[in-house]
């Protein structure tokens, strides 16, 4: 049967025993395919209990180990991949997953007109995969929506410390699911396996068009963010006075984080960020560079945003539409993270 959601889905990551050596990997064909029409109206989905089942095991060649691939000796104690869905975790309690041939992508889609945030967090699937497969419904509409509790996701690649491969398919086990297989190796060198089947929905392709990556409006101020543990330290002090937040920056590199209730106003000032060389393309000439631009947002939400990001960083600028929405872009190394808060009305 041709699902409009979902064909086929395999992908495997083995941990190579020493930098730069290639993998060894096999990665099992789901027992069978799914989709919206395999699984009408999508069935109710529960973390609770785990039907058995499974699918038939089917090995297929190698390839190289992509270089944002976790091997043992690294900083990081687990795979780049946990520490992704751990993000994920933080910032949305559900999320979509869509999986195409060459990318995969985090999504939360609440609109921000209606006071939702949004996020797009993309990965390139090379950097974290030593195998890669999956099928769309056609080449035309050759991808995978899947919805799930992102902290489900996160709890079972904690569990890949020190794990000498993993392996994640769509199954069917009474239920859609997320398989993921990790390979432990114990003391005695033996291996042993560790599954978790993650609950998930396949998202009809006729829901697709909600779950594009946003439009980035164009903003009136670009900057860069100072160390984002430094203004999570101040937001976090700032909360327990306002439930709302200014976010005002210039362009001169001026970044304010400001508070105002009827007893109090409190200020944090940042110099000399720097601004993005668009900001100065998209300024009009006649633009005085000293002039703030603000934006008034729910400091939860801002404080959301920042706990969620456990490593700052390689680039994070902060981009304001005045008094209507602050985009976030960040690029920590092989994942880039769009993040959305609206502005209060």
């Amino acid at each position: 049967m041709r699902a409009p959601g979902a064909r086929g889905l395999r992908l495997g990551v083995r941990v190579p025993t020493r930098r730069g050596r290639r993998a060894r990997q096999g990665v099992g064909r789901p027992a069978r395919r799914l989709g919206a029409e395999a699984l009408p109206g999508g069935i109710p989905l529960h973390a609770g209990a785990f039907p058995p089942g499974g699918c038939t095991a089917r090995p297929w060649p190698c390839g190289r180990a992509g270089p944002g691939s976790w091997r043992p000796g690294d900083a990081s104690p687990a795979p780049p991949a946990a520490g992704v869905s751990n993000m994920i975790a933080r910032l949305a309690k559900t999320c979509t997953l869509r999986i195409s041939p060459s990318r995969l992508n985090f999504i939360l889609a609440d609109r921000v007109a209606h006071g939702g945030v949004s996020m797009w967090c993309e990965l390139e699937q090379e950097n974290f995969f030593s195998e890669f497969q999956m099928e769309g419904v056609s080449a035309e509409s050759n991808a995978i929506y899947l919805e799930l509790i992102s902290e489900n996701l996160s709890r079972a690649l904690k569990t890949a410390q020190n794990a000498r491969a993993l392996k994640i398919k769509l199954t069917n086990k009474h239920f859609p699911c997320l398989t993921v297989s990790i390979e432990l190796l114990s003391v005695s060198n033996s291996s042993r396996i560790v599954t978790h089947d993650i609950p998930i929905k396949v998202i009809p392709r006729k829901l697709w068009k909600d779950l594009q990556e946003p439009t980035v409006p164009d903003s009136d101020v670009s900057i860069y963010l100072p160390l984002l543990k430094t203004m999570k330290s101040v937001v976090e002090k700032m909360k327990n006075i306002s439930n709302h937040l200014i976010i005002e920056a210039n362009l001169n590199g001026d970044l304010n984080l400001k508070i105002e209730s009827e007893l109090v106003c409190v200020t944090t000032h940042f110099k000399d960020l720097g601004n993005p060389p668009v900001a100065w393309e998209d300024a009009s000439q006649d633009r005085n560079p000293a002039r703030m631009v603000e934006v008034h947002v729910d400091i939860r939400k801002f404080l959301q945003f920042l706990s969620g990001q456990q490593v700052n960083p390689t680039k994070a600028v902060c981009n304001i539409v005045s008094n209507k929405v602050v985009h976030f872009d960040l690029l920590h190394e092989d994942v880039s993270l769009q993040y959305f808060i609206p502005a209060l009305s």
